[in-house]
């Protein structure tokens, strides 16, 4: 079962789509190798976080998805 990838906010926008799935295990090189490069480029960024399996990560690097697992990347909020 894959791992799904979902995208929200500006970097929906970025990868030009809400998901992907990748073959699982997933980790953080992984990750950076199978989203869109624009995405990939943002996402070492502090204010761009990283949730798997409804967890918000304290060091993304870390990631380790695994069979229908869930990762979502999550854009900086902006407020006002």
């Amino acid at each position: 079962m894959p791992v799904r990838v979902l995208f929200l906010g500006q970097l929906a926008d970025l990868a030009g789509t809400g998901e992907i799935s990748v073959p699982a295990p997933l980790d953080w090189d992984g990750l950076l190798r199978s989203v869109p490069a624009a995405v990939a480029e943002r996402l070492p960024a502090e204010t761009v976080k990283l949730a798997c399996a409804g967890q918000v990560l304290a060091d993304k690097i870390s990631l380790c998805a695994m069979d229908g697992d869930e990762v979502a990347l999550l854009p900086p909020v902006s407020g006002g």
